[in-house]
């Protein structure tokens, strides 16, 4: 499945048409880094309720289709810039963690762990 069904799947805006051929393989929903660089697959849409800039170094090094910031937590201005200069799509949504990954499930993304 293609980013772009899934953006608008979930009314949520790109800045960036490049990002929209981007291919999500799976998903993944944690607030804790640890956990999501050991698990997440790569492909993976990255559901959280972080927003700090840490949060892109992870997408980044488990290569991730997306972040997508939930609960109406606003990316910190850092965050937003480093997503940018590391080409990591970045979106937030006042939905919360739960309704997100509850949508991309009945889209047919599921679960992704890396070696599993």
């Amino acid at each position: 499945m293609k980013l772009a069904e899934v953006l608008e799947a979930l009314s949520l805006a790109v800045d960036d048409p490049e990002m929209l051929d981007i291919e999500v393989e799976g998903g993944y929903c944690s607030d804790l880094l640890s956990d999501v660089m050991a698990k997440a697959a790569a492909g993976s849409i990255w559901v959280t309720n972080q927003a700090h800039p840490n949060v892109v170094a992870v997408a980044s090094l488990i290569d991730a289709a997306a972040v997508i910031v939930a609960g109406g937590v606003q990316p910190e201005e850092g965050t937003v810039n480093k997503a940018q200069e590391l080409g990591i799509p970045l979106f937030s949504t006042d939905l919360s963690a739960f309704d997100v990954v509850g949508r991309l499930y009945e889209l047919g993304v599921r679960g992704s762990l890396r070696n599993g």
